[in-house]
């Protein structure tokens, strides 16, 4: 059985499904714009990187977004074309919907069952937008958030069924669409990302931490940008090492804005936010972007870690850090709600109340054998919600009844 990937940047969240499959000899290929990875036994189809937006203002205030959607949706069907006249007609495809990938899908192979990850549907209330008191959306930024949804709408027509990764994900489509998403993630590693008492890390500058030293607070993030917390969860930093002066807190994340835009003048959150901020920078640590192992060791030495977000798509890190026994200290909005139960497997907090933030942080920090519980709970949510096999079987069983086939199976235990 062929299977046929289609993402812009790679494999994205469809990686393990990929290998899984390949690794069990099932055919495989992926349609993308950039690779990110590479899996044995994958055919990889790259197309044309399609320029951004146009400046062109007409556009830009109406269609900029749509006609760049349209654009990747149309090398996406050239590129699904030559497979067909090539004879490599997969007999079912799975794609990322939110950038135009699937639109001409069904005008290229009409009779192809199609999967699409529904990630995220853009609404001007109930998500991120309007989330910030003071930045609530006018009627020009709802009409191109409306319009910013043309190509996830018309995916939505083309394909059979759908998976989002949280319910809340899946709750932000349309009424019509939810009865064919499913809610499976993509699943986390527990095998990998597990507690490990004697675990310590070296950062890039040659600095090594280790859990015996000073108490280590962590904070990850694509970039450093307001989606995601970095303002409060620094704002609360500084309070915390006014009480806790050996307390360390690393700050992993790139200092672009992945999600919203950057500070007033240009340049890096962080740099904008630490001018106006009294903390000792020997307090503070930001090692940028790490590698995957790195990360997991700064989970598994972490005293607490912070993970504060928009209503906005939720992060694997913080299903990471909690795999591997880490004490997540959380903003009380949908995605994290959905996950954590206040003072059962992790602590939650108002997302703007960074006093409230600091003094849980001091909590955590003052009396670790008091969430020792929360810190085991927390890692038995993703070994029965997140687990990686359990999650891929749940995949494959979906494209399996989509296809009325079976998949060839792999007869590893660990993925």
């Amino acid at each position: 059985m062929h299977v046929a990937f289609i993402h812009r940047r790679g494999f994205g969240q469809f990686a393990a499904l990929a290998a899984r499959l390949a690794r069990a000899g099932n055919e495989v290929s992926l349609i993308t714009e950039t690779i990110d990875q590479k899996i044995p036994s994958v055919l990889v189809f790259r197309h044309r990187a399609e320029p951004g937006p146009r400046a062109d203002p007409h556009m830009a205030r109406h269609m900029g977004i749509p006609d760049h959607h349209a654009r990747i949706g149309h090398r996406v069907a050239e590129t699904l074309d030559a497979m067909a006249r090539q004879r490599l007609v997969p007999d079912i495809v799975v794609g990322h919907i939110g950038w135009g990938s699937m639109m001409f899908l069904k005008d290229v192979l009409p009779q192809v069952p199609a999967l699409g990850y529904c990630e995220f549907f853009y609404r001007s209330e109930g998500a991120d937008v309007g989330f910030v008191p003071d930045d609530q959306p006018d009627l020009e930024k709802r009409k191109r958030l409306r319009l910013r949804n043309i190509a996830q709408l018309l995916s939505l027509e083309a394909i059979e069924a759908g998976i989002s990764p949280t319910e809340w994900q899946r709750s932000l489509y349309p009424v019509d669409a939810r009865g064919r998403i499913s809610v499976c993630h993509e699943g986390i590693d527990t095998a990998r990302f597990r507690p490990e008492p004697t675990a310590s890390v070296r950062l890039a500058d040659g600095r090594m931490l280790s859990a015996g030293g000073s108490p280590i607070v962590t904070f990850v993030a694509r970039d450093l940008e307001p989606y995601r917390g970095f303002p409060q969860a620094l704002e609360a930093a500084a309070k915390v090492v006014r009480q806790r002066p050996d307390a360390l807190f690393v700050f992993v994340g790139g200092d672009g804005a992945s999600y919203g835009v950057p500070p007033p003048g240009g340049g890096a959150w962080k740099d904008h936010l630490l001018k106006s901020l009294d903390i000792p920078r020997e307090n503070v640590l930001f090692p940028g972007v790490v590698p995957h192992s790195v990360l997991r060791q700064l989970f598994q030495i972490s005293a607490a870690h912070l993970y504060l977000t928009y209503p906005f798509v939720l992060s694997w890190s913080m299903l990471e850090a909690m795999a591997c026994g880490a004490l997540i200290i959380g903003s009380d909005t949908a995605p994290v709600q959905e996950v954590i139960c206040p003072g059962q497997n992790g602590l939650l907090v108002p997302f703007f109340d960074t006093d409230a933030l600091a003094e849980a942080i001091l909590g955590a920090l003052k009396n670790p054998e008091r969430y020792i519980e929360m810190r085991t709970a927390a890692r038995r949510t993703v070994e029965t919600r997140f687990q990686l096999t359990d999650c891929l079987d749940r995949q494959q069983d979906i494209l399996e009844n989509m296809i009325g086939k079976p998949l060839r199976r792999s007869a590893l235990v660990n993925e």
